[in-house]
């Protein structure tokens, strides 16, 4: 699997200004990438495509190159006070993602170059919130690890966020592309967390991103260069011999890592889950997706703001939960879980 190349570029004017603009236009033009331009990403139009899910997945290929105009961060609670924004967009093609929703008709990838004003900004966080430590997370809206090796916004990120004393860093990815932030000085304060699944999820409802033997071979690379790791385990899926499936990860898991990095594992457990818009959006862009979604075997669990999602059947759910944790505690008994939703 190569790493993501777009096939078409649109960039802001004002963002040739910033050397990381400039540097992404003559790297586009020399690999002899369609580049236009635009006023502004809510300006982009002709995505090329004869129907709307052609569209779709021709904007998934599409690169935004802009400016960051608002720099008020938004929050990212529970698991981090804000979210910098280096990045919105992802070219993989995950059924069940939330981003179907949140993206709308214009899943374009957006790589904002106006960094150091970006890295100023989440300094003044810092500052406000001394003595306390200051979370931030990279990858509420995009898998900012897939984009990387174009832009190298996220290595600059880890390393500005190691120099700080209380700054920390994190963020999640599906792909392996990480060689290049290796030798990153992060000194720590990064927490690098991979979205991990059994092999069945993986090959079934995540096209377009790195397979599971190269997510484990990759999360091996990270823990040795000694940053501290996590993984994400979204969505927990009940599809047949899904205990086999996740028991698979853990042994694989366990094989992987070194010794040394098991004491300071975070795990992150989600169910699957979907709403009645994420499900009708679903069945039309991926027609022939095997993802269950049947209401009537569901619950429906009430959120913020009197809107609700489908998850499993609480005796489901805690089986579900019960196994997964097992585990954990089986084969990573140092680790912290942090939650199961």
């Amino acid at each position: 699997m190569e790493p993501f190349i777009p096939q078409l570029v649109y960039i802001e004017p004002r963002a040739i200004e910033y050397p990381l603009g400039k540097e992404l236009k003559d790297k586009f033009e020399k690999m002899g990438i369609e580049i236009r331009e635009t006023t502004s990403h809510n300006q982009v139009r002709n995505i090329p495509g004869d129907t709307e899910n052609q569209k779709y997945r021709n904007a998934k290929s599409t690169l935004v190159v802009g400016v960051r105009k608002t720099l008020k961060f938004d929050t990212s609670k529970p698991s981090a006070e804000y979210a910098i924004p280096l990045a919105t967009g992802c070219m993989g093609h995950c059924h069940y993602c939330y981003l179907q929703t949140t993206m709308g008709d214009k899943p374009y990838i957006r790589t904002y170059v106006n960094i150091e004003e970006i890295f100023e900004q989440a300094e003044k966080y810092i500052r406000e919130r001394e003595p306390e430590i200051t979370r931030f997370e990279a990858a509420c809206t995009s898998d900012i690890v897939g984009l990387d090796h174009l832009t190298h916004s996220l290595k600059k990120a880890i390393e500005f966020i190691g120099e700080t004393t209380l700054g920390r860093l994190r963020f999640v990815t599906k792909y392996h592309y990480v060689d290049h932030l290796l030798d990153a000085k992060h000194n720590g304060n990064t927490r690098f967390r991979f979205s991990l699944n059994s092999n069945y999820v993986i090959k079934n409802f995540e096209p377009g991103t790195s397979p599971f033997e190269k997510r484990i071979e990759a999360a091996g690379k990270v823990a040795k260069a000694n940053y501290p790791l996590g993984f994400i385990l979204a969505p927990l899926y009940r599809h047949s011999e899904w205990e086999q499936g996740y028991l698979e990860l853990f042994e694989r898991l366990e094989a992987t890592l070194p010794s040394y990095a098991i004491k300071d594992l975070t795990f992150e457990l989600i169910q699957h889950r979907f709403t009645k818009t994420a499900k009708k959006i679903i069945e039309k862009r991926y027609p022939k997706t095997k993802l269950e979604m049947d209401e009537s075997k569901r619950k429906y669990k009430w959120g913020k703001y009197g809107r609700g999602k489908y998850v499993y059947q609480n005796e489901e759910a805690d089986e579900l939960r019960e196994k997964v944790e097992g585990y954990i505690k089986h084969y990573f008994p140092q680790s912290k879980i942090e939650y199961f939703t």
